[in-house]
């Protein structure tokens, strides 16, 4: 069975930074994408970055320059470095694999999910 564990989130100041990262479990493909989505209250969740078995990032606009999608397949973790955070990052940001594809990563059907936590940005 697939898991997803995140962790690293926390309460920062503008312009400071945070690594999110995201233990996976139970995943034996070597074909897939993975991803980071996250939630602000009263928003819908939105796209942030994505990965592939071939190592294609991609990121929304809003973090390009930013934010800096990696994994260590060795430790089985993904990573998000967040640089120069913004009040507007602030949100639930949840880590997602799935296991069908590696192309067109921020569009797959996710089929597993981290918990989930929480990044607070104060200007």
């Amino acid at each position: 069975q697939v898991q997803l564990v995140d962790s690293g989130g926390g309460s920062v100041q503008a312009g400071e930074s945070l690594r999110l990262s995201c233990a996976v479990s139970g995943y034996t493909s070597s074909r897939y994408c993975m991803g980071w989505f996250r939630q602000a209250p009263g928003k819908e969740r939105e796209f942030v970055s994505s990965i592939s078995a071939i190592g294609m990032a991609e990121y929304a606009d809003s973090v390009k320059g930013r934010f800096t999608i990696s994994q260590d397949n060795a430790k089985a973790t993904l990573y998000l470095q967040m640089n120069n955070l913004k009040p507007e990052d602030t949100a639930m940001y949840y880590c997602a694999a799935d296991p069908s594809g590696v192309y067109g990563c921020p569009y797959r059907p996710y089929n597993y999910w981290g918990q989930g936590t929480q990044v607070t940005v104060s200007s």
